[in-house]
């Protein structure tokens, strides 16, 4: 099973490396990170990198499209090389996935209209440009295509999709492989439950 993860600059670490994490597990997996050109790849303050084995062109098909998001990705919407790889990859793929902003660069590919889908919070005017009805279910499947909210959410979208290819004990052996039983220490994590100072402390530039 080929799995096939894009990179790009200032992509986010969590949204490759959490779905990596779960997905390794499966059997036969294969697991690819291409980029435009191989080689490391940095995140959002250009600490992290994450090496691409494959250029875009190097890679024809996949089983499962993994589409991690990042503040890159809003730069990347009318990138037509990344855009038409995206497509094609779909175009073979049994799943087609993304998380947090990923899934404006499915939209922006055209695979999202008429179709319900989740991102992160903050995404949600700009998935729903491209045609998509926005949800904000952590974790929505509309046929082939599966999108995650933001970040964390891309672990569960993974355990999710491990059940659908494999089994559910699969799923949940792997859960317990990687000890993910969250319990956060606050519970701020979505704009319905933080608390407005934790808001504002964000909306200044954290």
């Amino acid at each position: 099973m080929r799995i096939v993860m894009p990179l790009f600059d200032r992509f986010t670490p969590l949204d490759a490396v959490g779905p990596y994490e779960v997905l390794r597990f499966l059997p036969d997996a294969e697991i690819v990170f291409a980029a435009a050109t191989p080689g490391p790849v940095r995140d959002v303050p250009a600490w992290l990198a994450l090496t691409a084995d494959a250029a875009f062109a190097e890679v024809s098909s996949c089983d499962v499209l993994v589409v991690p998001g990042g503040p890159g990705a809003r730069g990347l919407l009318d990138d037509d090389e990344l855009l038409g790889w995206i497509r094609r990859m779909h175009e073979t793929s049994t799943w087609t996935t993304s998380v947090c902003t990923g899934s404006l660069l499915l939209g922006a590919a055209g695979l999202l209209a008429g179709l319900s889908a989740t991102t992160h919070w903050g995404a949600a005017d700009v998935l729903e440009s491209f045609g998509a009805v926005y949800t904000a279910e952590r974790v929505v499947f509309q046929g082939k295509i599966v999108t995650a909210a933001g970040v964390s959410s891309g672990i569960d979208m993974a355990l999710a999709l491990v059940a659908r290819i494999a089994d559910q004990t699969t799923a949940e052996a792997i859960q317990l492989a990687i000890e993910y039983d969250p319990r956060p220490p606050y519970d701020a994590g979505s704009p319905a439950k933080a608390p407005q100072a934790a808001k504002d402390l964000l909306a200044r530039g954290l």
